[in-house]
């Protein structure tokens, strides 16, 4: 699996854009496959223009602490990357640190602000923001 400091390091190796976009698509080439059945409306995103999905897994860590893992999918190359850097930050990762990373920031650094159409930037704001309605779920129902 990539960390999200390798994705900064390669994006920083490109200076075109038409680059990037090839590498965002091949880090979404990268993904889990997702299993059809998880092709489910409870699992869609909504505020997407394209077709996005995302299911979510809470395990446990060592510690017993909940942590969320996921899957994602999407029908459009660009925004399976976009999933994939997403996971890279969030999955596996417990609800506190899901919920204290930035990740519109951390997109806004690698330049996705300027070079994505308002539309995705609506899709990637209502995936960032599904994925923090699932950890505030997961901690409330952890107390």
């Amino acid at each position: 699996m990539t960390t999200i400091d390798e994705i900064r390091e390669n994006f920083a190796l490109l200076d075109d854009w038409d680059d990037r976009y090839r590498y965002v698509i091949e880090l979404g080439r990268t993904l889990e496959p997702m299993p059809q059945a998880e092709h489910s409306a409870a699992n869609k995103v909504q505020g997407c223009a394209s077709q996005v999905w995302l299911s979510k897994h809470v395990a446990r860590s060592s510690s017993g602490e909940p942590t969320l893992k996921y899957r994602g999918d999407s029908d459009a190359h660009i925004v399976r990357g976009l999933i994939a850097i997403l996971l890279t930050l969030f999955s596996g990762h417990t609800p506190q640190q899901i919920l204290s990373t930035d990740a519109i920031a951390i997109f806004d650094e690698f330049g996705f602000r300027e070079h994505l159409t308002p539309q995705r930037s609506n899709g990637l704001r209502a995936m960032v923001e599904r994925i923090r309605a699932d950890a505030r779920e997961t901690l409330a129902a952890a107390t």
